[in-house]
C-alpha cells in the first residue's frame, strides 16, 4: 500500500512560494505544488484564477470566521475537501462522472 504515496514523483511534494496581492496587500503562500494544481483545477472550473479565487476564499473565510490565522493551512484543507467533495460525487450512483482535470507536473 505505501508503494502508492512512495513512488509519488517528487515534483508534486516539492514546496513553491507565489506572491500575490489581495485587496492590495502582497501576500506571500508557500504549498506544494500538487496542492497549486487542486487550486487551479477548482480555480478553472469556477472560471477564475488561482489568485482571485484565493482573494474570494480569504474574503469569504474573514466574514465567517473574522480571522484566518494559517492561510497555507486553510488552502490545504480547501484541496481536500474540493477531491473528497468530487469523489463522493462520482461514487453516487446514476450520477454522471466527470473526468478530473489531470494532475499537471510543474516546474
Amino acid at each position: 500500500m505505501c508503494e502508492l504515496y512512495v513512488r509519488a514523483d517528487p515534483i508534486f511534494y516539492e514546496s513553491r512560494t507565489r506572491s500575490l496581492r489581495i485587496h492590495g496587500v502582497v501576500t506571500t503562500i508557500r504549498l506544494e505544488n500538487m496542492f497549486w494544481d487542486v487550486l487551479t483545477e477548482i480555480a478553472a472550473a469556477d472560471g477564475m484564477t488561482v489568485n482571485q479565487l484565493i482573494t474570494k476564499l480569504s474574503d469569504e473565510i474573514l466574514e465567517l470566521r473574522g480571522e484566518l490565522p494559517n492561510m497555507a493551512s486553510f488552502l490545504r484543507v480547501s484541496c481536500l475537501r474540493y477531491l473528497d467533495r468530487e469523489r463522493q460525487i462520482q461514487s453516487v450512483p446514476g450520477s454522471v462522472a466527470v473526468q478530473p482535470v489531470p494532475l499537471r507536473k510543474v516546474g
